[in-house]
């Protein structure tokens, strides 16, 4: 049971404050936990549990905000967390984006999803389509008619139609036109790279994102090619687990509109479609950098958005750095992004030059690791693939779309 939920801004303010229970927590919390946050120098680094003198801490971090909520029993943590990751993703939905300016201007809403996505401290709504239907999003019409009536609430007179149902994510009395479901593969690939350019770890982390708008109430049946590959499965509340349990097949009723019905982690990859070979020598107070970039394994699409950055030693007074494609910008951070694009067919891209060290500094102690950055439109790389889709109990036979996409999650390649 869920005690209190505080937002809080990057600087550490307060913004929103939603006590839950009759127990009321006091606000020095908030103190603590900030000063934990910068001793490790951000809030994203500090373990999503912490037990503090008082309270057992749940915090996640979203563009900058950070969600913290407390309690003094005990309770699983996973629901802690689960609870602000979702609530997290329904006020980035309904507001456009998160940051301090956008929850400042549009408070009440926030709190009034508080209020329907948790009672007494326990989750109770926490279905967006359902949110959606009893409080209507923020727009200029909404926002113009609470200044002349001097109403602003946004909350529906009528309890919406599914919270009675048996399927609460989905209304009965959907009508399309013409019916379509789409569904996407979207990867994060995560790898490190030591300094011999040996692959010490590459996994996938995958989501099924499934965009719905089908008529009454449809049945459907997804299956993989090769769902032995999947660990760490996580399922949207539609889908039924035994016939997953027992033939790893989704069976689902889907809410309308767009929504993310599984996730996934597939480990131990063997490769990796790109390599980044960084070489840095110093002496004489100077460091030479070298860095090339080409396709380890081609998968089959092209590699865009190719972005190679790494953080420039604090010795480092000054640079020159120069590449052969693409373009080289240093950050204000002192961050040094070489920017490529796609890859060419005719030249694999090179960065070369120096890093003046400070007076009195020989040698580089300490070298920097490179962060890549890419995306791959139509495959994933996991190699997960998608044996087919069956939509059931629909009039018209719906249109259905597949996509896929894999773009790089935490990839290090160490110098």
């Amino acid at each position: 049971m869920l005690q209190c939920i505080f937002i809080l801004s990057d600087s550490g303010e307060v913004m929103l404050e939603k006590q839950l229970t009759g127990h009321r927590v006091d606000r020095s919390i908030c103190d603590w936990f900030w000063d934990q946050a910068i001793s490790q120098g951000d809030s994203s680094k500090l373990p999503s549990v912490i037990a503090s003198p008082t309270h057992y801490l749940f915090q996640i971090v979203r563009d900058g905000i950070t969600f913290l909520a407390c309690t003094q029993v005990e309770m699983p943590p996973l629901m802690g967390i689960e609870f602000l990751g979702r609530a997290a993703d329904i006020l980035s939905d309904y507001l456009g984006g998160l940051n301090e300016d956008i929850i400042k201007d549009n408070f009440v809403i926030v709190y009034e999803l508080l209020d329907e996505m948790i009672d007494n401290g326990f989750p109770l709504t926490t279905e967006y389509n359902i949110l959606k239907e009893m409080i209507a999003p923020p727009n200029i019409v909404s926002k113009v008619l609470s200044v002349v009536t001097g109403n602003s609430s946004n909350v529906s007179n009528t309890l919406p139609g599914a919270t009675a149902s048996c399927v609460p994510w989905r209304t009965a009395d959907l009508n399309y036109a013409s019916n379509e479901v789409y569904v996407d593969l979207i990867e994060e690939m995560d790898a490190t790279i030591n300094r011999d350019g040996v692959l010490v770890k590459c996994e996938s982390y995958g989501e099924v994102q499934v965009n719905s708008h089908l008529s009454g109430i449809p049945e459907l049946t997804l299956s993989f090619a090769n769902p032995s590959i999947l660990n760490d499965v996580r399922f949207h509340p539609c889908v039924r687990f035994r016939p997953w349990e027992s033939h790893q097949i989704l069976s689902f009723v889907p809410p309308d509109g767009q929504f993310k019905l599984m996730s996934y982690r597939v480990k131990k990859l063997k490769s990796t479609p790109i390599y980044v070979k960084p070489q840095l020598t110093s002496d004489a107070g100077t460091c030479r950098v070298s860095v090339l970039v080409g396709i380890r394994h081609d998968p089959g699409k092209t590699i865009d958005s190719l972005t190679v950055k790494f953080q420039l030693p604090r010795c480092a007074t000054s640079c020159d750095l120069t590449s052969n494609h693409g373009q080289v910008d240093i950050l204000a951070d002192k961050t040094c992004s070489w920017s490529i694009g796609r890859i060419p067919k005719d030249k694999a891209p090179a960065m070369s030059g120096t890093l003046m060290l400070e007076a009195g500094l020989e040698r580089l102690n300490v070298y920097p690791t490179f962060q890549v950055e890419f995306r791959i439109m139509g495959v994933a790389l996991s190699g997960l693939k998608i044996d087919k889709l069956e939509v059931k109990n629909v009039a018209n036979r719906p249109y259905k779309g597949f996509r896929a996409l894999t773009r790089s999650g935490l990839y290090e390649v160490r110098s």
